[in-house]
């Protein structure tokens, strides 16, 4: 077949290294200057004028992202060197929190556990006791259920400092809105996988060079496909013969099947306003816009600031966050990538405006971290990082119509917004594409 897939971020990447492996011609249009999607590459300057590529936020994987490192060695990154593996740490600056040990569950879950600091021996005993229950319940509850009701009963240090931090950073959603089923997928997928599953891998590389930008070249040398940056798609027509024509781009033609691997408002456009899609197609065409645009999105900030000398006690500090010190972590970018004296701060379920998030920030550094003097560099907002994963969510399935499929990590699955979640859809939309039935 001859394949477009609109959208060159991790889930369109993913998808157009299917479609490639499955004898497919592939072309990738972006519209974008750069390949990465909502995790790619930026530019900045140190305080000197040296200049640094950053990220457009600081995003981490964990050892169950099976799917993401297979992709990463098939296009020629090498995983070990290009990730920082870590066992979880979900650790402050005064030393207290969860470190896991390096054993295989859950003998490293219940170790971790009974050895954190900071927590009484009635905190443990109830974390211990919720797992024990959440994993007998086989990772279910009820799907209106929210992860702040899932955790009714536990101490509130335990909430503040394990279940916040770890719901925000898996879900970018708070406790009281976010899915309390997702949040024990999650769970069930990193701390009960297997031995390394609930590891960080923290990226040594910008995340461009992570796989989006290893994949194009390998799409390009291996299977003659191309990607193309700058091209946004006006619009998609259906020819009488099923296939599908391109309106708007420099490489309009015709295809026999088109990946949209594009945010999901943008997908919802061209989806509303195809052209010839046969009427039998228009009620499920309308439910499936209509999921689309029902999302509801989060933000996410990312505050990067530099300081001479600066270094932190470990890559991946969490911090205690409220509504006026908003940070839940902060990492060290010369201990992953040899940026020395930059840190980024993460702000997941960022509501403030970016200068206020900015000052916000450097305060909290300032008390929390010991480091008053920090001088921002550059703070990236995505104002639409992911979508709000809440519980009964309804979210829009891979299937559009015939020839027409979706990927994203919003599309219909078991988790939240990641880039696991990306590219596992990417690799099932190629599938789907192969054999629709």
């Amino acid at each position: 077949m001859k394949v477009a897939v609109i959208g060159a971020g991790w889930a369109g990447m993913a998808a157009a290294i299917a479609h490639a492996q499955a004898g497919h011609a592939v072309t990738v249009l972006e519209s974008a200057r750069t390949v990465g999607g909502r995790a790619r590459a930026v530019q900045a300057s140190l305080p000197d004028g040296t200049a640094a590529t950053l990220d457009n936020g600081q995003h981490i994987l964990i050892g169950a992202y099976t799917e993401s490192l297979r992709l990463m060695r098939l296009v020629g990154v090498d995983a070990e060197t290009a990730l920082l593996r870590l066992p979880l740490t979900l650790q402050f600056p005064d030393g207290t929190g969860l470190a896991l040990p390096d054993l295989a569950p859950p003998f490293d879950a219940v170790l971790g556990i009974a050895r954190a600091r900071g927590w009484g021996w009635r905190d443990k005993l109830a974390l211990l006791r919720a797992a024990s229950g959440w994993q007998l319940g086989g990772f279910r509850c009820a799907p209106t259920t929210s992860v702040a009701q899932l955790c009714t009963g536990l101490p509130q240090r335990l909430v503040a400092e394990f279940i916040d931090p770890l719901c925000v950073s898996a879900l970018n959603t708070p406790a009281h809105e976010a899915s309390g089923q997702v949040f024990l997928r999650v769970l069930q997928d990193s701390l009960f996988s297997g031995r390394g599953g609930s590891n960080l891998l923290l990226p040594r590389v910008n995340l461009g060079a992570l796989f989006p930008e290893a994949a194009a070249r390998w799409l390009a040398a291996q299977h003659q496909g191309t990607v193309h940056t700058g091209q946004r798609v006006q619009g998609i027509a259906q020819q009488a013969d099923g296939r599908w024509e391109l309106q708007g781009t420099d490489f309009p033609g015709l295809y026999d099947h088109i990946t949209l691997a594009c945010p999901p408002w943008e997908a919802s456009r061209l989806v509303a306003a195809a052209t010839g899609v046969p009427a039998a197609h228009d009620a499920a065409r309308q439910q499936w816009c209509s999921a689309a645009d029902n999302l509801r999105f989060e933000a996410i900030t990312t505050v990067y600031a530099h300081g001479p000398g600066v270094r932190l006690p470990q890559p991946m500090v969490a911090l205690r966050n409220s509504a006026e010190l908003p940070a839940q972590f902060v990492f060290d970018r010369g201990q992953l990538d040899g940026l020395h004296g930059v840190l980024a701060f993460v702000v997941s379920a960022s509501t403030g405006e970016r200068s206020v998030v900015t000052d916000q920030v450097l305060r909290q550094a300032g008390e929390q971290l010991g480091l008053p003097g920090l001088q921002a560099l550059q703070t990236v907002v995505e104002k639409r990082a992911t979508f709000a994963c809440t519980p009964a969510l309804v979210r829009p399935g891979m299937q559009v119509a015939p020839g027409l499929v979706a990927c994203g990590d919003y599309v219909d699955g078991p988790y939240p917004a990641t880039l696991e979640g990306a590219v596992l859809c990417g690799t099932a939309a190629a599938a789907l594409a192969a054999n629709p039935g």
